[in-house]
């Protein structure tokens, strides 16, 4: 099996339809783990694994509002 390359939280953000702002922020909230983070700060996804996260987001914030 090939793995995917790591992606740029922009390049996360147009794969997902999120915004770039709203990846960075749910990173600070400790809710979207990155694989790895560049020298210079940089956080890399792993996609497969920022896509569970999301979606666990998603189904709580469902919960948390009656849907």
């Amino acid at each position: 099996m090939t793995e995917r390359p790591l992606l740029t939280a922009s390049e996360l953000a147009k794969a997902t339809g999120l915004s770039v702002r709203t990846i960075q922020r749910y990173r600070s909230m400790g809710k979207l783990t990155p694989e790895t983070v560049t020298p210079g700060g940089q956080a890399r996804y792993n996609f497969d694994k920022a896509k569970r996260e999301l979606d666990a987001l998603a189904r709580e914030a469902r919960e948390r509002h009656g849907g």
